[in-house]
């Protein structure tokens, strides 16, 4: 398959990891934008026969750890991020509510464990891809994860 192709595969999953990563929609449009555009100006760093989606997330991480480094979000907001949330979204009226107390417990965790829940079970990374998309241990992506859990658990029983 050609690298354009495959990228066009993964792009349903990029757009759910850049939604986990920037808790507001259009950020995480403007993030998977700027993804796709520098992986295709520098799909020669990817080397044939590994996985592109692994070097697809490490590349939207680290393009939005260097974007939260230099932009501050706008000081106004003329409408509520939530007001967009379920704009098209498929389903009946009690999975659109569900899925945007969903939205909420994500958007409420730290951004280290929503990076490690979205890659392990939004995603289905294994534990060692996703601690190596993170660049970090298998143990320290584990309690990330635990923690990340208990307090989606805890959010989601409280929204129920």
């Amino acid at each position: 398959m050609r690298f354009e192709e495959e990228l066009l595969t993964l792009i349903p999953r990029l757009r759910r990891f850049s939604h986990a990563l920037a808790r507001h929609p259009a950020d995480a449009d403007d993030l998977l934008q700027a993804s796709v555009e520098r992986a295709l100006t520098r799909r020669e760093q990817w080397q044939p026969g590994t996985r592109l989606d692994s070097w697809m997330y490490r590349l939207m991480r680290n393009l939005w750890i260097d974007t939260a480094r230099s932009v501050q979000r706008r000081a106004e907001t003329f409408v509520p991020p939530e007001a967009g949330e379920q704009v098209g979204a498929p389903g009946g009226q009690e999975a659109q509510v569900e899925m945007g107390n969903v939205m909420r417990a994500m958007r409420a965790l730290p951004p280290e464990q929503r990076e490690a829940v979205a890659l392990v079970v939004v995603e289905g990374f294994a534990y060692k891809e996703a601690a190596a998309i993170l660049d970090v241990p298998i143990g320290t992506l584990t309690s990330r994860l635990v923690r990340g859990r208990e307090a989606l658990m805890a959010r989601l029983g409280e929204a129920a």
